[in-house]
């Protein structure tokens, strides 16, 4: 709809939004960053050629027009009353969080996350698992309700589970991927900030490489998967091993940062860390299931058949490299100094 200098504007808008947001001194601020930035997403996601990026730009500002609603009702009744009784601001506090929980999509206020993201491109689907989280993460750190975001890690990590299985459609399943990273970004919140900003880089790096290789595929369901990569295993090798990685399995990268939460944790949230690493564990066996029924069943190949030829930048190359063998590369590098 919008030619490529616009597109970078409001890129440029929504990126001020996020920084507005998060560096603003009050609340009011705080929710004027995150409205900037909702205004600039928009007219991304819109593509009047395409009905279901339509209709999905209309689900998303619905949601996040009544998230920022609440929120801003929460401010204000905390601005207005200063001298709350504690159950009170205890209740303003969990209707803070619940907003901000519904701006990221994290359970319990997930369901319109995979119905979203089932209708954008591939570029959308990647800021709206990335960027879009970063200021309602930043602002959740701010107002922390104990015990409600421990309520929506198990939540959030527990429907990703449930939620993945039988699931065809890829950007569901990287919309269900995302929601179970978001219990881990929410339990690394209370570890510290540095912890956090480690798992979100890492889950950048790993997140970044299978979607420019669905992008420049033009791949959206697991059938062409199978259809597209037939005559080149390497390939297909890669982009399971990228499955694997964000699933979190060793020794592949996406490991990494869910291991230093573990150690992290161990020490005083024994139980939420079992709870997070059995249900992440079934998370991660529908990647198994899927990758060894695309590497280990034998399947036909047409020889003869060259009108699918993909060549990925070295950019592209270079993230997949780092997500498959970022562990080693990080371990190997930490024994020689």
């Amino acid at each position: 709809m919008f030619n490529n200098l616009t597109n970078f504007m409001f890129l440029v808008v929504l990126m001020l939004g996020s920084i507005i947001s998060i560096s603003s001194n009050s609340w009011l601020g705080a929710w004027m960053g995150l409205e900037i930035n909702l205004l600039a997403f928009i007219p991304l996601l819109t593509n009047l050629k395409n009905q279901t990026s339509t209709e999905s730009s209309l689900k998303y500002f619905i949601v996040q027009a009544l998230a920022s609603t609440t929120l801003l009702f929460a401010v204000l009744l905390l601005s207005f009353n200063t001298n709350l009784m504690f159950e009170y601001n205890t209740q303003l506090n969990i209707i803070m969080n619940s907003s901000l929980l519904m701006k990221m999509g994290a359970a319990p206020f997930h369901s319109w996350f995979p119905e979203v993201m089932e209708g954008l491109t591939w570029i959308m689907s990647f800021i709206l698992m990335t960027w879009q989280k970063i200021a309602p993460m930043m602002l959740i750190s701010y107002c922390i309700h104990h015990k409600f975001i421990v309520f929506s890690i198990v939540m959030s990590i527990i429907v990703a589970a449930i939620g993945g299985f039988n699931q065809t459609n890829l950007r569901s399943l990287m919309a269900y991927s995302s929601i179970n990273h978001l219990g881990w970004m929410l339990s690394s919140i209370f570890i510290s900030l540095k912890h956090w900003c480690v798992y979100f880089i890492f889950y950048v790096i790993i997140s970044l490489p299978i979607i420019l290789m669905f992008y420049q595929m033009n791949i959206f369901y697991f059938n062409q998967i199978f259809s597209s990569l037939n005559n080149y295993p390497l390939m297909k090798f890669v982009m399971f091993c990228n499955f694997l990685s964000m699933g979190g399995l060793p020794p592949f990268t996406g490991f990494l940062p869910k291991w230093i939460i573990i150690q992290s944790m161990s020490a005083n949230n024994v139980l939420l860390m079992m709870l997070m690493v059995t249900f992440t564990l079934i998370t991660l066996f529908f990647y198994i299931r899927l990758s060894f029924s695309a590497l280990m069943i034998q399947s036909s190949q047409i020889l003869w058949n060259k009108t699918f030829h993909y060549k990925f930048s070295n950019i592209t190359i270079m993230l997949n490299f780092l997500s498959i063998f970022g562990l080693i590369l990080i371990s190997m590098m930490y024994f020689i100094m």
